[in-house]
């Protein structure tokens, strides 16, 4: 469901009592590419039922190349509201029994659903409400008066309140518990279930939805939506002074699930494009970024079509929307796309290209990102097991290393641009050393090459070294592919003018040579 605010800063989470996941994350095959299978108003969908439209497009959907699709709470919801400036009502998150006849379709047209899906090889992903239902007329499935429910008693609610609280289940009391698990089994031997989404997980424990998947399947998928920002976390709270990257990798480690990016989606929202590498998908140890659930918008944050537009809480705006599906689907993390992206508003060409290119790499949700931020806009390598990608996106990048090419993929007059290589190593840290340069005025010294990683041998994208004034040496450490074969030199630099080290290039391979050293 929703919420909103800021970033960084990291805390060292065994300090504080955080339980760190022995255990692997729940991510699937490490691979997936993820479609929300719906919007806010699909439940609204006319002539054809929502679950019609899911059964006719699997093939499509498949062919796409989608793993998984997300589709929406299967359970009965009845509710309806409206204001003047909005309207819902029987999306499923107001539920009130485990019917599975709703406004998306009935329960024959649901399994048919589900059926067409698994036959076309793309994993079904139920959206699973545990947090609140309608507390209308239901008390037959949870009695008011045996804590059942959060306002049965003072403190047996695990965790926030939903709105007021008066809709939210105490998902801790066994019979509560018991009920959802039964639930969860059913889905998936009698539709077709091979991964959850769990909704608002603010509202119960991290450790109610590892129990949760432990019955339903150790290597079965599963992804929380942690909408909460650190300043919606009370003093005294470790996480209020945490990073969002923080607190996600927090409640992934204890469910051991993935969890929505929304470290990721408050730097695209807030931020500008070199600012999108703070996200978990661009953390740089593989264990965060492999809990990444990557996203631009979904039917509470976006757009979506029909009566009021839907929700849109946190849109992106329309100038950064293909961007930011160039990025997510070019870079580490699960990537899930929005059913409107895709197949209502003329973007699924373009996502179709990166879907092809990003299994063409072989880019999983683990694999390695080098973000080169000398250059405007975004420019990064990520590595696949078959090829790396290298992805500028309303970049200054214009010289190319040697043997890079032409980019596979331009888009919106060259605001994306995607070039495929080979696979690079992994990077080692290489020691550059310029000696004997005596800076005049506003001088800097730099270190520029023949690779992307020092500017392809642009002055204007070199990498600034630090003066050591007791060895009279500039110096910096910078991270390399293994076994590549480097050129390079010193430069004296400032707005106006370049001075180049004299003589011929510096060479190594990286690797071999852990310190390189220029000299004026």
């Amino acid at each position: 469901m929703k919420h909103v605010s800021l970033p960084c800063l990291l805390i060292t989470l065994t300090l504080h009592g955080v339980v760190i996941a022995d255990e692997p994350v729940r991510n699937g095959s490490g691979e997936e590419i993820l479609l929300q299978g719906f919007h806010w108003n699909s439940s609204r969908n006319a002539p054809q039922t929502w679950y019609d439209v899911l059964a006719r497009m699997a093939g499509q959907i498949a062919g796409d190349g989608f793993t998984s699709v997300w589709l929406p709470p299967p359970w009965s919801d009845v509710s309806e509201w409206k204001t003047p400036t909005a309207e819902g009502g029987g999306e499923g998150y107001f539920w009130h029994s485990f019917d599975k006849t709703s406004r998306y379709g009935g329960d024959a047209q649901l399994r048919q659903a589900a059926s067409a899906l698994n036959q076309a090889g793309v994993n079904v992903v139920y959206d699973i409400v545990p947090n609140h239902m309608s507390d209308k007329a239901v008390y037959a499935l949870f009695p008011r008066g045996r804590n059942e429910w959060r306002h049965d008693c003072a403190q047996c609610d695990e965790g926030d309140a939903f709105m007021d609280g008066t809709a939210d289940l105490n998902t801790a009391n066994s019979e509560v518990f018991d009920a959802f698990k039964k639930e969860l089994i059913n889905l998936r031997d009698q539709y077709g279930a091979k991964g959850l989404r769990f909704d608002f997980v603010r509202g119960y424990a991290p450790e109610t939805v590892d129990r949760w998947m432990q019955v339903f399947g150790e290597r079965q998928f599963c992804v929380g939506e942690m909408w909460k920002g650190p300043d919606e976390y009370p003093e005294g709270d470790w996480r209020r002074k945490a990073s969002w990257q923080d607190a996600l990798k927090d409640w992934s480690d204890r469910s051991r699930c993935t969890v929505f990016d929304f470290a990721l989606k408050e730097r695209m929202q807030n931020g500008n494009l070199n600012q999108w590498r703070h996200g978990l998908n661009g953390n740089p140890n593989p264990a965060w970024r492999k809990i990444a659930v990557t996203f631009v918008d979904n039917h509470d944050t976006g757009y979506s079509p029909g009566p009021f537009q839907g929700q849109h809480h946190w849109p992106l705006p329309e100038e950064r929307r293909n961007q930011a599906y160039a990025y997510i689907l070019s870079s580490p993390g699960t990537p899930a796309v929005f059913w409107p992206d895709m197949y209502d508003w003329q973007r699924g060409e373009l996502i179709r290209q990166l879907i092809r290119l990003r299994k063409d790499a072989g880019i999983k949700a683990d694999s390695g990102i080098d973000f080169h931020t000398q250059y405007s806009g975004m420019v990064a390598t990520t590595t696949g097991t078959r090829k790396s990608l290298v992805i500028a996106l309303d970049s200054d990048l214009t010289k190319l290393p040697e043997g890079m090419g032409q980019p596979v993929l331009t888009w919106d007059g060259g605001k994306i641009r995607i070039w495929s290589t080979p696979a690079a190593q992994a990077l080692i840290g290489v020691d550059f050393n310029c000696d004997y340069a005596d800076t005049i005025l506003d001088e800097t010294v730099y270190a520029v090459g023949s690779s992307l990683e020092l500017g392809a041998w642009d002055p204007r994208h070199a990498i600034a070294l630090t003066y050591n004034p007791q060895e009279r040496r500039w110096t910096r450490v910078i991270d390399l592919p293994a076994n590549q074969a480097i050129e390079w030199k010193c430069i004296m630099r400032n707005n106006d003018t370049v001075r180049w080290q004299p003589g011929p290039n510096v060479r190594f391979t990286s690797g071999t040579a852990s310190v390189t050293r220029g000299t004026f």
